[in-house]
């Protein structure tokens, strides 16, 4: 829930109205969508100031942000972010449960403050597929022997996966996790990046060897980060410039796909010249081999750049005209005929 501007002050006093009354709640239960909305903008007026002093500044020193300790204004997006999720579960709180008299509405908030967005912060990790409350577990610290750095990262990752936000470009926060590091460790070099990249992996290889609780718990947490929108570039005449293209499959595995593809269409082809005419092989096998690959090259020439296309017909004409390769190749294509792994 996001309010732009203060309700009105009328339906700020309607709210306190009806707080002291003890109908705040039985109201916002039968109101209509208009009253409902009203009403809300007027409890984000009254609830706002008391999370962020309460709550949002405290945290933030805590964390060290002190300029977005300062004031709403200041906060940073991952930090306003959270700001907007304590006040909106605040207000759900205070038009749902306040069916006793309060003459106080700051003072009931702050009461209620702490168990109410600790509450709606394990509902939004739940939600996201991750744990409520993380913790290491017996299986995971034994696998870890214990190691008091590498189990205070297996619960930062654990915690992480079910933050919403992005460490920027990169998937954790590595340089956050280093200077932790350096802090438990006490080792002169332990702010390394590198170093925290290893033991990561290290951490995460002893969660995958549990496959399925991996999967719930870090693995589908962590698909539903919010993407981070891709930064502008900007060319050597400082124009900006379109992002290099994010490419999904590497070259290799394109051109390996594209073999694996021909190479069953061509044992198909090979079969149905043999069932014709059985007697020849060579002849067969050199003449489908020589239509289906010797032409490759021209179609991934399109995709690739300039002057890197591999010059792979040639090498094929020199194979096919050497008798000694042919019949080497016409005994592997007839051991893999006679195994019946040709494929349509």
């Amino acid at each position: 829930m996001v309010v732009d501007a203060p309700a009105p002050s009328d339906a700020v006093a309607h709210l306190r109205t009806l707080a002291r009354e003890g109908r705040l709640a039985e109201y916002a239960r039968t109101a209509t969508p208009r009253q409902r909305t009203r009403l809300s903008g007027a409890a984000f007026t009254v609830a706002w100031p008391v999370v962020f002093h309460r709550l949002t500044k405290v945290n933030e020193q805590r964390r060290g942000h002190w300029t977005c300790a300062v004031a709403v204004n200041r906060l940073a997006d991952a930090c306003l972010d959270r700001f907007h999720d304590d006040v909106e579960a605040v207000v759900e709180d205070m038009l749902a449960h306040a069916t006793a008299e309060i003459y106080n509405a700051e003072g009931w908030i702050t009461g209620r403050l702490r168990a109410v967005t600790v509450d709606a912060h394990r509902r939004r990790r739940g939600a996201r597929g991750a744990l409520q409350r993380p913790r290491l577990p017996q299986w995971l610290g034994d696998r870890l022997a214990h190691d008091p750095w590498l189990t205070e990262l297996a619960v930062e990752i654990l915690v992480w996966v079910g933050v919403p936000a992005t460490a920027g470009a990169q998937l954790w926060p590595v340089d956050s996790w280093a200077q932790r590091r350096a802090r438990t460790t006490g080792e002169v070099t332990a702010g390394d990046t590198r170093t925290v990249h290893a033991d990561i992996e290290l951490v995460l290889a002893a969660m995958r060897t549990r496959p399925q609780w991996y999967a719930d718990y870090v693995e589908r947490p962590l698909g539903a980060k919010t993407p981070p929108s891709a930064p502008a570039f900007v060319d050597r005449d400082a124009a900006v410039v379109d992002p290099p293209p994010l490419v999904l499959t590497e070259p290799h595995e394109i051109e390996e796909g594209r073999m694996a593809d021909l190479a069953s269409l061509a044992l198909t082809a090979i079969q149905l010249r043999l069932a014709a005419a059985p007697g020849d092989e060579a002849g067969a096998v050199g003449d489908v081999i020589a239509t289906v690959f010797g032409r490759m090259d021209v179609a991934g020439d399109m995709a690739r750049q300039p002057h890197t296309a591999p010059g792979g017909t040639d090498r094929l004409a020199a194979l096919l005209s050497d008798p000694d390769e042919l019949a080497r190749v016409v005994t592997a294509v007839r051991a893999i005929l006679d195994g019946g792994t040709a494929r349509r």
